[in-house]
Protein backbone atom coordinates (compact mmCIF):
# COMPACT_ATOMS: atom_id res chain seq x y z
CA UNK A 1 0.00 0.00 0.00
CA UNK A 2 1.10 3.56 -0.72
CA UNK A 3 2.09 5.68 2.27
CA UNK A 4 0.97 9.28 2.77
CA UNK A 5 1.34 12.06 5.30
CA UNK A 6 -1.37 14.71 5.25
CA UNK A 7 0.50 17.86 6.30
CA UNK A 8 -2.67 19.92 6.80
CA UNK A 9 -6.06 18.81 8.08
CA UNK A 10 -8.46 20.98 10.12
CA UNK A 11 -9.71 18.14 12.29
CA UNK A 12 -11.01 20.53 14.96
CA UNK A 13 -13.56 21.86 12.47
CA UNK A 14 -17.17 21.48 13.69
CA UNK A 15 -18.01 19.49 10.54
CA UNK A 16 -16.25 16.50 12.07
CA UNK A 17 -18.61 16.84 15.02
CA UNK A 18 -21.56 16.78 12.62
CA UNK A 19 -22.13 20.54 12.90
CA UNK A 20 -22.57 22.68 9.78
CA UNK A 21 -23.24 26.43 10.04
CA UNK A 22 -24.08 26.00 13.74
CA UNK A 23 -26.65 23.32 12.97
CA UNK A 24 -26.18 19.68 13.96
CA UNK A 25 -26.84 17.37 11.01
CA UNK A 26 -25.40 14.06 12.23
CA UNK A 27 -23.41 12.52 15.06
CA UNK A 28 -19.72 13.24 15.59
CA UNK A 29 -17.74 11.03 13.22
CA UNK A 30 -14.06 11.98 13.49
CA UNK A 31 -13.26 8.41 14.53
CA UNK A 32 -14.82 7.12 11.29
CA UNK A 33 -12.94 9.73 9.27
CA UNK A 34 -9.65 8.64 10.84
CA UNK A 35 -10.38 4.95 10.25
CA UNK A 36 -10.88 5.69 6.55
CA UNK A 37 -7.62 7.66 6.53
CA UNK A 38 -5.56 4.81 7.94
CA UNK A 39 -7.24 2.32 5.58
CA UNK A 40 -6.28 4.57 2.64
CA UNK A 41 -2.60 4.51 3.56
CA UNK A 42 -2.31 7.74 5.55
CA UNK A 43 0.46 7.20 8.10
CA UNK A 44 0.40 10.55 9.89
CA UNK A 45 -1.76 13.67 9.93
CA UNK A 46 -0.69 17.14 11.02
CA UNK A 47 -3.71 18.90 12.53
CA UNK A 48 -3.80 22.60 11.70
CA UNK A 49 -4.20 25.18 14.47
CA UNK A 50 -5.11 28.70 13.39
CA UNK A 51 -5.58 30.44 16.70
CA UNK A 52 -4.80 30.04 20.38
CA UNK A 53 -8.33 28.77 21.01
CA UNK A 54 -7.76 25.94 18.52
CA UNK A 55 -4.92 24.52 20.57
CA UNK A 56 -6.72 22.71 23.37
CA UNK A 57 -9.22 20.96 21.03
CA UNK A 58 -6.33 19.99 18.77
CA UNK A 59 -4.27 18.58 21.63
CA UNK A 60 -7.26 16.63 22.86
CA UNK A 61 -7.44 14.96 19.44
CA UNK A 62 -3.73 14.33 18.87
CA UNK A 63 -3.01 13.08 22.36
CA UNK A 64 -5.40 10.20 21.74
CA UNK A 65 -3.57 8.86 18.67
CA UNK A 66 0.17 8.56 18.06
CA UNK A 67 -0.35 9.10 14.31
CA UNK A 68 -1.62 12.63 14.91
CA UNK A 69 0.44 15.79 15.42
CA UNK A 70 -0.31 19.49 15.38
CA UNK A 71 0.88 23.01 14.66
CA UNK A 72 0.68 25.99 17.01
CA UNK A 73 0.21 29.52 15.69
CA UNK A 74 -2.20 32.29 14.71
CA UNK A 75 -3.67 32.54 11.20
CA UNK A 76 -3.24 35.96 9.52
CA UNK A 77 -6.98 36.59 9.51
CA UNK A 78 -7.04 36.08 13.29
CA UNK A 79 -3.97 38.16 14.17
CA UNK A 80 -6.13 40.86 15.70
CA UNK A 81 -6.37 38.53 18.70
CA UNK A 82 -2.82 39.56 19.61
CA UNK A 83 -3.70 43.24 20.03
CA UNK A 84 -5.34 43.17 23.47
CA UNK A 85 -2.21 41.66 25.07
CA UNK A 86 0.58 40.91 22.55
CA UNK A 87 3.07 39.65 25.13
CA UNK A 88 0.45 37.55 26.89
CA UNK A 89 -0.82 36.01 23.67
CA UNK A 90 2.71 35.14 22.56
CA UNK A 91 3.47 33.66 25.98
CA UNK A 92 0.30 31.57 25.78
CA UNK A 93 1.41 30.14 22.42
CA UNK A 94 4.75 29.27 24.02
CA UNK A 95 2.98 27.60 26.93
CA UNK A 96 0.92 25.44 24.56
CA UNK A 97 4.10 24.28 22.84
CA UNK A 98 5.94 23.68 26.13
CA UNK A 99 3.07 21.62 27.53
CA UNK A 100 2.76 19.43 24.42
CA UNK A 101 6.24 19.52 22.92
CA UNK A 102 6.22 15.96 21.59
CA UNK A 103 3.01 16.55 19.59
CA UNK A 104 3.88 19.94 18.05
CA UNK A 105 5.80 19.60 14.77
CA UNK A 106 5.46 23.10 13.28
CA UNK A 107 4.71 26.76 13.93
CA UNK A 108 1.52 27.77 12.14
CA UNK A 109 -0.75 28.20 10.46
CA UNK A 110 0.48 31.76 10.00
CA UNK A 111 1.59 34.24 7.35
CA UNK A 112 -0.25 36.87 5.29
CA UNK A 113 -3.68 36.96 3.66
CA UNK A 114 -4.52 40.09 1.65
CA UNK A 115 -7.63 38.50 0.14
CA UNK A 116 -9.45 38.80 3.47
CA UNK A 117 -8.36 42.14 4.90
CA UNK A 118 -11.86 42.67 6.32
CA UNK A 119 -10.81 40.22 9.04
CA UNK A 120 -7.43 41.76 9.79
CA UNK A 121 -5.60 44.71 8.20
CA UNK A 122 -2.20 44.45 6.53
CA UNK A 123 -0.08 46.16 9.17
CA UNK A 124 -1.48 43.96 11.93
CA UNK A 125 -0.89 40.81 9.87
CA UNK A 126 2.69 41.78 9.07
CA UNK A 127 3.48 42.69 12.68
CA UNK A 128 2.34 39.38 14.12
CA UNK A 129 3.62 37.27 11.24
CA UNK A 130 7.08 38.54 12.09
CA UNK A 131 6.44 38.17 15.82
CA UNK A 132 5.56 34.49 15.42
CA UNK A 133 8.81 33.81 13.56
CA UNK A 134 10.41 34.15 17.00
CA UNK A 135 8.64 30.88 17.88
CA UNK A 136 10.59 29.10 15.14
CA UNK A 137 13.81 30.54 16.52
CA UNK A 138 12.93 29.60 20.10
CA UNK A 139 11.77 26.03 19.41
CA UNK A 140 13.78 25.18 16.26
CA UNK A 141 10.58 24.10 14.53
CA UNK A 142 9.68 24.34 10.83
CA UNK A 143 6.92 26.64 9.61
CA UNK A 144 3.45 25.87 8.27
CA UNK A 145 2.79 29.01 6.23
CA UNK A 146 -0.19 30.74 4.62
CA UNK A 147 0.14 33.27 1.78
CA UNK A 148 -2.73 34.78 -0.21
CA UNK A 149 -2.22 37.66 -2.62
CA UNK A 150 0.68 38.92 -0.48
CA UNK A 151 3.78 37.42 -2.09
CA UNK A 152 5.96 40.54 -2.08
CA UNK A 153 5.51 41.36 1.62
CA UNK A 154 5.53 37.66 2.53
CA UNK A 155 8.93 37.10 0.88
CA UNK A 156 10.37 40.31 2.26
CA UNK A 157 9.53 39.30 5.83
CA UNK A 158 10.81 35.75 5.39
CA UNK A 159 14.02 36.87 3.70
CA UNK A 160 14.73 39.38 6.46
CA UNK A 161 14.21 36.71 9.15
CA UNK A 162 15.82 33.66 7.57
CA UNK A 163 18.36 33.31 10.36
CA UNK A 164 15.44 32.74 12.76
CA UNK A 165 14.06 29.86 10.67
CA UNK A 166 16.57 27.01 10.94
CA UNK A 167 14.25 24.31 9.57
CA UNK A 168 12.33 26.42 7.02
CA UNK A 169 9.05 24.56 6.37
CA UNK A 170 6.22 24.60 3.83
CA UNK A 171 3.90 27.13 2.22
CA UNK A 172 0.62 25.24 2.23
CA UNK A 173 -2.30 25.36 -0.22
CA UNK A 174 0.02 26.96 -2.77
CA UNK A 175 -1.79 28.56 -5.70
CA UNK A 176 0.73 31.17 -6.85
CA UNK A 177 2.88 31.48 -9.94
CA UNK A 178 5.87 29.34 -10.84
CA UNK A 179 8.06 32.36 -10.13
CA UNK A 180 6.54 32.61 -6.64
CA UNK A 181 7.22 28.93 -6.05
CA UNK A 182 10.80 29.21 -7.28
CA UNK A 183 11.48 32.15 -4.97
CA UNK A 184 10.24 30.14 -2.00
CA UNK A 185 12.22 27.07 -3.03
CA UNK A 186 15.37 29.18 -3.41
CA UNK A 187 14.87 30.32 0.19
CA UNK A 188 14.68 26.68 1.29
CA UNK A 189 10.91 26.20 1.61
CA UNK A 190 8.68 23.40 0.37
CA UNK A 191 5.43 23.77 -1.54
CA UNK A 192 2.21 22.25 -0.15
CA UNK A 193 -0.27 21.03 -2.76
CA UNK A 194 -3.94 20.18 -2.21
CA UNK A 195 -7.18 20.41 -4.16
CA UNK A 196 -7.20 24.21 -4.01
CA UNK A 197 -3.78 24.17 -5.69
CA UNK A 198 -5.20 22.23 -8.65
CA UNK A 199 -8.35 24.12 -9.64
CA UNK A 200 -7.38 25.74 -12.94
CA UNK A 201 -5.33 24.79 -15.99
CA UNK A 202 -2.83 27.46 -14.96
CA UNK A 203 -2.61 25.86 -11.49
CA UNK A 204 -1.89 22.51 -13.14
CA UNK A 205 0.82 24.00 -15.34
CA UNK A 206 2.54 25.54 -12.33
CA UNK A 207 2.28 22.38 -10.21
CA UNK A 208 3.63 20.24 -13.04
CA UNK A 209 6.86 22.23 -13.02
CA UNK A 210 7.51 22.32 -9.27
CA UNK A 211 10.39 19.91 -8.49
CA UNK A 212 9.23 16.73 -6.78
CA UNK A 213 11.87 17.04 -4.09
CA UNK A 214 10.19 20.27 -2.96
CA UNK A 215 6.54 19.13 -2.81
CA UNK A 216 4.40 17.95 0.10
CA UNK A 217 0.76 16.90 -0.15
CA UNK A 218 -2.25 17.75 1.99
CA UNK A 219 -6.04 17.82 1.97
CA UNK A 220 -6.83 20.91 4.10
CA UNK A 221 -9.85 18.88 5.24
CA UNK A 222 -12.74 19.59 5.44
CA UNK A 223 -11.95 22.13 2.72
CA UNK A 224 -10.24 21.96 -0.69
CA UNK A 225 -12.01 18.93 -2.13
CA UNK A 226 -11.18 18.39 -5.83
CA UNK A 227 -14.56 19.06 -7.40
CA UNK A 228 -15.74 17.81 -10.81
CA UNK A 229 -15.54 21.39 -12.12
CA UNK A 230 -11.83 21.66 -11.25
CA UNK A 231 -9.22 21.21 -13.96
CA UNK A 232 -7.45 18.51 -11.97
CA UNK A 233 -10.52 16.28 -11.66
CA UNK A 234 -9.92 14.59 -15.01
CA UNK A 235 -6.89 12.82 -13.55
CA UNK A 236 -8.72 11.29 -10.58
CA UNK A 237 -9.18 7.52 -10.60
CA UNK A 238 -9.99 6.83 -6.94
CA UNK A 239 -13.60 7.50 -6.00
CA UNK A 240 -15.17 7.34 -2.55
CA UNK A 241 -18.82 6.43 -1.84
CA UNK A 242 -20.52 9.55 -0.48
CA UNK A 243 -23.96 10.60 0.71
CA UNK A 244 -25.23 13.80 -0.87
CA UNK A 245 -27.25 14.96 2.12
CA UNK A 246 -25.62 15.36 5.52
CA UNK A 247 -28.80 14.18 7.22
CA UNK A 248 -28.39 10.83 5.41
CA UNK A 249 -25.08 10.27 7.21
CA UNK A 250 -23.64 6.76 7.06
CA UNK A 251 -20.56 5.84 9.10
CA UNK A 252 -19.08 3.97 6.14
CA UNK A 253 -19.46 6.76 3.60
CA UNK A 254 -18.05 10.23 2.99
CA UNK A 255 -20.25 13.31 2.86
CA UNK A 256 -20.32 15.08 -0.48
CA UNK A 257 -18.54 18.44 -0.22
CA UNK A 258 -16.63 17.59 2.97
CA UNK A 259 -13.02 16.69 2.28
CA UNK A 260 -11.27 14.00 4.36
CA UNK A 261 -7.61 12.96 4.73
CA UNK A 262 -8.36 9.71 2.86
CA UNK A 263 -8.86 11.84 -0.24
CA UNK A 264 -5.17 12.68 -0.33
CA UNK A 265 -4.86 9.89 -2.89
CA UNK A 266 -6.74 12.09 -5.35
CA UNK A 267 -4.16 14.86 -4.94
CA UNK A 268 -1.45 12.33 -5.77
CA UNK A 269 -3.34 11.14 -8.82
CA UNK A 270 -3.64 14.66 -10.21
CA UNK A 271 0.06 15.33 -9.64
CA UNK A 272 0.96 12.02 -11.28
CA UNK A 273 -1.26 12.87 -14.23
CA UNK A 274 0.11 16.33 -14.89
CA UNK A 275 3.71 15.22 -14.38
CA UNK A 276 3.28 11.97 -16.36
CA UNK A 277 4.83 10.01 -13.49
CA UNK A 278 3.73 7.06 -11.39
CA UNK A 279 1.68 7.59 -8.25
CA UNK A 280 3.96 5.10 -6.49
CA UNK A 281 7.13 7.09 -7.19
CA UNK A 282 5.59 10.42 -6.25
CA UNK A 283 4.00 9.08 -3.06
CA UNK A 284 7.38 7.82 -1.87
CA UNK A 285 9.12 11.08 -2.76
CA UNK A 286 6.56 13.29 -1.01
CA UNK A 287 6.46 11.03 2.02
CA UNK A 288 10.24 11.26 2.35
CA UNK A 289 10.16 15.05 1.94
CA UNK A 290 7.66 15.34 4.79
CA UNK A 291 9.56 13.01 7.12
CA UNK A 292 12.73 15.02 6.49
CA UNK A 293 11.19 18.35 7.47
CA UNK A 294 8.70 17.50 10.22
CA UNK A 295 9.71 14.15 11.69
CA UNK A 296 13.50 13.91 11.75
Amino acid sequence: MLKFIDIGANLTDPMFQGVYNNSTKHQADLSNVLERSWAAGVQKIIVTCGTLSDCDPAFKIVNENDKLFTTVGCHPTRCGEFDADPEGYFASLCNKIDENRDRVVAIGEFGLDYDRLHFCEKDVQKKYFEQQLKLAEKYKLPLFLHCRNAHEDFIEILRRNLEKIPKRGVVHTFDGTLEDAQTLIDLGFYIGINGCSLKTEENLKVASEIPDDKIMVETDSPWCEIRPSHAGSKFIHTKFPAVKKKEKWDKDMLIAGRCEPAMIMQVLEVLAGIKNKSVEDLAERYYDNTIKVFFS
